[in-house]
């Protein structure tokens, strides 16, 4: 790692990070436009996301994005970074997220960490995968009641 990619690096996420707290600041998915966020992302990007997650998949270009987050809106009520640390930077850092979030379809509230890798080349994100420690604990925690319950 050079330190010219890692203050890249370092530029980039937190440029990106203060424009998605704007974004959501702004309204979020389906008021806030993607143009707050479109800069920090290579317009080929991909987002990895574990697919037992509600919003799993592989999600790609700014379009990609766009839907992501409009799903992030309809799961999560709330989904707040309360820490962040980063671990390692150069092309690939590595972020470390406290997250605190309330899903839309049971209320119920989870304190979790999300361990991301994230690919920067030309001052743009070109790839982050998240890793969750408990996918079924945020899957069952954002599944909607049956109707027996």
């Amino acid at each position: 790692m050079t330190r010219s990619s890692a203050t890249e690096s370092v530029r980039v996420l937190t440029g990106m990070y203060a424009a998605e707290a704007q974004y959501f600041a702004a309204g979020g998915p389906g008021e806030a436009s993607f143009d707050l966020l479109a800069p920090f992302f290579a317009p080929d990007v991909e987002l990895h996301q574990a697919a037992a997650l509600p919003y799993g998949g592989i999600w790609r270009g700014h379009a990609g994005m766009t839907r992501f987050f409009l799903t992030m809106g309809q799961v999560w009520e709330s989904f707040d970074m309360v820490e962040q640390e980063f671990l390692a930077t150069g092309e690939t850092a590595v972020v470390l997220t406290q997250v605190r979030a309330r899903a839309r379809a049971t209320g119920r509230v989870l304190n979790f960490p999300v361990l991301q890798t994230i690919t920067v080349k030309g001052g743009r994100i070109t790839e982050v995968r998240p890793f969750y420690w408990d996918t079924r604990a945020i899957a069952d925690a954002c599944a909607a009641p049956s109707p027996e319950e």
